[in-house]
């Protein structure tokens, strides 16, 4: 978008939608996460079975904030993918970068989860 693109501000039938989205989109997670966890245990290595579940929070919790309402924040992943095909690049990039920093937070705690399960297996 462009820069001279004031914030748009949401009436109540608006933030209603907003909390209902965040609501349906929350438990959506958390079952597709439960299901993929399921999944996950088929495979042998506790490191690779967890850093896939890091890659899915990552994937599709991280947020990033709409150039369009004011306080209204949007999966990254949706995000990016939107402003990609409309051919904003730099729009794109701030949710790139978003799902960036979440990454190296998620990478962090995955670490010291490893260090964690390596500890109490012993």
């Amino acid at each position: 978008m462009t820069e001279s693109l004031a914030f748009a501000t949401m009436d109540a039938d608006s933030q209603t939608a907003y909390a209902l989205f965040w609501g349906i989109y929350i438990v959506g997670f958390v079952l597709f996460y439960w299901a993929m966890s399921r999944v996950f245990r088929l495979l042998p290595l506790y490191g690779l079975r967890s850093l896939l579940k890091v890659a899915l929070i990552v994937l599709l919790v991280t947020p990033v904030q709409s150039t369009v309402v004011d306080g209204w924040w949007v999966p990254a992943w949706l995000f990016a993918a939107y402003e990609t095909f409309l051919g904003e690049p730099a729009e794109a990039a701030r949710a790139f970068f978003n799902m960036a920093v979440a990454a190296v937070i998620m990478a962090l705690v995955w670490i010291l989860d490893l260090v964690r399960y390596r500890f109490t297996r012993r």
